[in-house]
């Protein structure tokens, strides 16, 4: 099977619920992606993938391939947090990392930076941009937090 996804979606967003699974099923709604079954996949943009920046209309239910970082934690007063970035080549494909812990959304970003700088040296590739989108939470009860690119 050979399918190459056209267009992307960076997303972020963090929420509470009533349990762990509840509060992750309240960020992926808010983050836009929560009527899909996300699919996850490791960390290659292909090339000439565009962004969309509107909201998506998925088929509920639909299987999207997404890489994303997620953390869902139970510890009143904690603080976690969620990055995704896409590194962008002038003219090849691009880099998906993410990160997600017990931080701040700008060190969260900040690893997820890191990991780009990385991953291009490693492929010997033109770091040309980054696009980044990040969220952190203090969790009340139940808290979740997310950071996806999803691809169709």
């Amino acid at each position: 099977m050979k399918l190459k996804p056209e267009k992307f979606v960076i997303v972020a967003a963090a929420a509470e619920g009533g349990h762990s699974l509840t509060a992750f099923d309240s960020a992926l709604l808010k983050a836009g992606i929560g009527n899909i079954n996300l699919v996850r996949l490791s960390s290659i943009l292909p090339a000439a993938c565009r962004e969309e920046k509107e909201d998506i209309d998925f088929p509920p239910g639909a299987f999207v391939p997404t890489a994303y970082g997620a953390i869902c934690s139970e510890k009143e007063g904690e603080l976690i947090s969620a990055a995704v970035g896409v590194g962008f080549t002038p003219d090849s494909f691009g880099v998906i990392m993410e990160h997600a812990g017990t931080c701040t959304a700008e060190e969260s970003r900040t690893k997820v930076e890191e990991m780009i700088k990385e991953a291009f040296h490693n492929r010997k590739l033109e770091l040309r941009d980054v696009q980044f989108k990040s969220v952190e939470h203090r969790v009340k009860k139940n808290g979740a937090a997310i950071a996806a690119v999803a691809l169709w």
